[in-house]
Formats: C-alpha cells, structure tokens, sequence
C-alpha cells in the first residue's frame, strides 16, 4: 500500500516542481554598466560613441540595452526649426537603462546635465541672436527634464509619462558631435539637413 501512494505523490510533487530550461538564456556581459556610463557621459566623445552603437544596435544586442525613445516627450523635437531630437533620444537611452538597471536615482543629475551638454552643442553651430534662442530653449528642455523627470515609468522618457515609438537610427539632422562643421544663422537650415554637423564641445 504504501508504494502505491509513494508513487503518485512523487509524481505529484515533481509536477510542482518547475523544470529547467534546456538552454539558459545567455548572460549579459559583465562590461554592461562601465558601458552605459561611458554611452551617457557629458563629453562629445561619449555622445559619438553612443551615436555609433545607436547605428549600429545590433553588435550590441547581447547587452540587451533599451534603445527605445519617444524622443522630446509631449515638447517638439526640433524647437524652431533646431534639432534637439537626438539629444532627446540619448536622455531616454539613459534615463531608460539606468532605471532598467535599478541605479536611476545615482545617476539623474549627471544624465540631466549630459542632456544640456548635447543640447549645447547643437547650439553652438549657431551664431548671434540664432544662437541665444537656441540656447534659451536648450535651458528650459534642461530645466524640464531636471524638475519633471522622474523614475515613474521604465517606459517613459525623462519620466514625464511619454509614451514608447521604438525609434530607429538615423532618422534626424543632429549626427555625431564631432564631425565639425560651421556656425549658421539658420535653424531651418540646419533643420533641412540630412546630417547637421555638430562641432566638439
């Protein structure tokens, strides 16, 4: 009798029991966080090594990174003509992956201030009364992410409750930051570009 029901219950329990997966899903690489520090740091260098991954996401699909963007939120992309988007979507691949990776508060201010960097960059291709508009939008989109970005969504950019497009690569005028380029006067010049140049900073 009692083998019949040492049986069943141990088919029973080993039913509870959930089963191993044949193939275990492969580790993130180790280097992740050292790399999404140096993807979101201030300097113009570490923006154009960001464009570069963002070019070309798929040599860094082990790193399971978030590249989705929704770019300026609910505020335009391209204020007056200048294009802030990037910029924009280099703040959401921060603020995204450092929530991600539960180290987002640590991390807010520096990614707030990368965002005035980039966005001072784009403005510094512009000269006289061109150049302060710029800059003045530049410090209210600063000013925006640095009270109304939160942790609130994973999903979300700059924590204002936007909502996930998916965005893709190359799809803006304001490329690389390094790869020079001359002041204008215009910003619907710069905005009718294929690939705006952004001076180092």
């Amino acid at each position: 009798m009692r083998r019949r029901l040492a049986l069943p219950l141990a088919s029973a329990l080993l039913a509870l029991v959930p089963a191993q997966s044949a193939t275990a899903a492969p580790a993130v690489p180790a280097d992740k966080p050292q790399l999404l520090s140096a993807w979101t740091q201030s300097s113009a260098a570490s923006y154009d090594a960001w464009w570069a991954a963002r070019q070309n996401q798929g040599a860094w699909s082990a790193y399971a990174f978030d590249w989705s963007t929704d770019y300026c939120s609910g505020a335009p992309d391209n204020p007056l003509g200048f294009p802030f988007q990037n910029s924009c979507a280099r703040h959401d691949f921060g603020y995204r992956n450092y929530k991600a990776a539960g180290a987002f508060e640590a991390n807010k201010a520096r990614l707030d201030s990368a965002f005035h960097a980039d966005l001072g960059r784009v403005c510094a291709r512009y000269i006289d009364s061109t150049r302060a508009t710029c800059d003045a939008l530049a410090w209210t989109y600063y000013q925006g992410v640095v009270v109304f970005g939160t942790p609130a969504s994973t999903s979300g950019t700059s924590g204002t409750g936007g909502t996930s497009t998916g965005g893709t690569s190359g799809d803006r005028a304001d490329g690389p930051a390094t790869d020079g380029g001359a002041a204008t006067d215009s910003p619907a010049t710069a905005g009718s570009m294929v690939s705006a140049p952004r001076p180092a900073g």
